[in-house]
């Protein structure tokens, strides 16, 4: 069954960060709609940033391209050389191992609805560039930059 019923994949709401670090993400809504279809090789999420709400802390991938596709509203990507207005219509490419940490901010009033899409890869470890953080797709644990895990919430 190809078509996916939205209203049926379960909504997950935040980020499984530390909890000193989910406030500014606390609002996110996303979907998994890639896992829904059954899709392995590669994850595309369905979200929703509520204003004044992070997208996730800045961040870049070693193994895993990224892309996103603003459906609606307006966000903000952050990045190491400056801020940029995705509206509506809008995209934006993130090659792996760029070291260009990046994030979404809802600096708007309405609530925004974007596509998120991955590659999944294996080895792939997300260096957070704000904060002592860094999460391995091999064991999704979060931990400081050294290695040392934080604890379980």
């Amino acid at each position: 069954m190809p078509k996916i019923d939205l209203a049926a994949v379960p909504e997950r709401k935040g980020t499984g960060y530390p909890p000193q670090f989910n406030a500014p993400c606390a609002e996110r809504v996303r979907q998994r709609v890639g896992n829904a279809g059954g899709l392995t090789d590669f994850g595309v999420n369905l979200m929703r940033l509520a204003p004044g709400y992070w997208s996730s802390q800045r961040h870049w991938h070693s193994h895993e391209d990224e892309f996103v596709f603003v459906l609606e509203g307006e966000l903000t990507l952050v990045e190491d050389g400056g801020e940029t207005v995705l509206r509506a219509g809008d995209c934006a490419a993130f090659p792996k191992g760029s070291g260009n940490g990046h994030h979404l901010i809802n600096r708007s009033d309405t609530t925004a609805v974007y596509l998120e899409v991955g590659s999944r890869h294996p080895a792939d470890l997300t260096t957070c560039s704000d904060i002592d953080m860094m999460s391995s797709n091999s064991d999704g644990r979060f931990v400081h930059k050294d290695g040392t895990p934080y604890p379980e919430p």
